[in-house]
């Protein structure tokens, strides 16, 4: 008599879907759009107010609507990549994204502009997070981290890019359309992304998709709005009572989110940002590091706008390729920089905030030799060393935040992140642009644009002493 033994089959657990170069193209040119637009419309703001005779308020709405609502809605967007799959949410937020875009180039009014930015940043909100989250979910070891570096190296060009960009397109005035053409041009962007990652972007979601924390999205939302709202209007609105009773709000709200998101992490539900991640000291310490670098960004594209098509008087061609060194030596040095994390570690930061530093004190010293002939020549030198600087920092920074987030809450972790640097960014506009603004009528626009660039030279100091905080290798 024969026994059969049979060996039961041992199936192995699916391999996370991967994600091709292709796809890592077209999330890369996703990521790109919402930086895009949100630096895009600096040079373009002049021509915008004459043609629809907004005043300088309606202009800040444009810029801070669609901020504001990027920034509300993110954590939230993660979420619910997190919990319907983030493949569905990105192409839903991509196409809502083409669809807005549209809808500001099509309107014809300053409040219709406002209300289609501010859905144009819910739609951005929407498809933002599902990049990170589908880059830590689909990707692994060496190649998450080549794709977190272009990852952040994207962010950063997109955001020189975007000024660049937007003076071209206003100065173009392609078949007439003058300013519109810099909301429109991202609709035939949007058409091939779409066909794209139809093709190319795995679907993935968490094995153990957590349900929405309503409470603390709500309060996440009104801590954001009460701190971000009265700093970008309060300036062009002059500073009415609803400024001020917002921002003696915030601190209550803010106090009351983090309460709410403990008192559900001890009952064991699932708040909006886990004080688990928060506990991560690569995401902390990440995030903590983030916010300056963000302010002093984005404050200068914004003063810098400004200052050389008001003070300059140059035209918006003009003004947007004299950052023209700076995008260049940014996309050089993001380039090298993976061979030097490989070697030194996040110390590439701490070198990064130095060179930035000295490239700052050049823009500053020429600003106060040479001003008002500030052109593509004189900048040069400044904008070229302070690029290099920052591509040294933002890509290494994003990695780091990232790196020990577990893939079941990549949503979640890229949400919290891109919030952070998008609150910044609106940061950074609201306090450097009012100080700006508010030193000219009494100190002329040189000396003010010298004491901002100042200002934005101590918080590149301030980045670089964060930096040493960091853990020193990079995952």
């Amino acid at each position: 008599m024969t026994e059969t033994v049979t060996t039961p089959i041992v199936r192995s657990p699916s391999a996370p879907p991967a994600l091709g170069g292709l796809g890592l193209f077209t999330v890369l040119l996703a990521a790109a759009l919402p930086l895009v637009d949100f630096f895009i419309v600096n040079v373009a703001l002049p021509t915008i107010g004459r043609d629809l005779a907004a005043g300088e308020a309606l202009l800040e709405l444009v810029v801070a609507g669609y901020g504001l609502a990027y920034a509300v809605l993110l954590v939230l967007g993660g979420r619910l990549g997190d919990l319907f799959g983030r493949r569905r949410l990105f192409l839903g937020g991509m196409a809502a994204f083409g669809l807005t875009s549209l809808a500001c180039g099509l309107a014809q009014g300053a409040w219709s502009l406002v209300a289609a930015r501010v859905a144009q940043g819910a739609s951005a909100a929407a498809m933002l997070p599902q990049v990170l989250a589908t880059i830590q979910a689909s990707t692994t070891g060496a190649r998450r981290a080549k794709a977190m570096s272009l990852y952040g190296a994207t962010a950063g060009l997109s955001m020189v890019a975007g000024q660049i960009l937007g003076g071209v397109l206003v100065a173009a005035d392609i078949a007439g359309t003058g300013w519109r053409s810099v909301f429109l041009v991202n609709v035939p962007v949007v058409l091939v992304g779409l066909v794209l990652a139809a093709r190319t972007v795995p679907e993935t979601r968490s094995q153990h998709p957590e349900p929405v924390d309503g409470a603390g999205t709500v309060l996440l939302a009104v801590s954001l709005l009460t701190l971000l709202a009265p700093l970008t209007e309060g300036r062009a609105a002059g500073w009415p009572l609803w400024t001020w009773l917002s921002l003696a709000a915030f601190p209550c709200a803010a106090w009351a989110f983090a309460a709410v998101e403990r008192r559900a992490d001890r009952r064991g539900r699932t708040p909006l940002v886990p004080p688990g991640l928060l506990a991560l000291p690569s995401l902390r310490r990440g995030l903590v590091l983030l916010v300056p670098f963000s302010i002093g960004f984005s404050g200068f594209m914004f003063v810098i706008a400004v200052a050389l098509q008001s003070g300059a008087r140059l035209g918006p061609v003009q003004a947007g390729l004299a950052l023209a060194p700076m995008a260049v030596a940014f996309f050089l040095a993001s380039l090298a920089g993976p061979r030097l994390v490989a070697r030194h570690g996040s110390r590439v930061v701490t070198a990064g905030a130095l060179v930035q530093g000295v490239g700052v004190a050049l823009l500053a010293l020429t600003a106060w030799r040479d001003w008002p002939h500030l052109g593509f020549v004189e900048l040069l030198p400044g904008a070229a060393v302070a690029g290099a600087g920052q591509a040294l920092q933002l890509p290494v920074v994003m990695r780091i935040v990232l790196s020990e987030v577990p893939t079941a809450r990549a949503g979640v972790g890229g949400g919290v992140m891109v919030t952070t640097q998008q609150s910044a960014l609106a940061l950074g506009v609201a306090t450097l642009g009012t100080l700006f603004l508010s030193l000219v009528p009494h100190q002329g626009m040189r000396d003010a644009l010298v004491m901002t660039l100042l200002a934005q030279l101590a918080g590149v100091v301030l980045t670089g002493l964060l930096s040493l905080r960091l853990p020193r290798t990079v995952g």
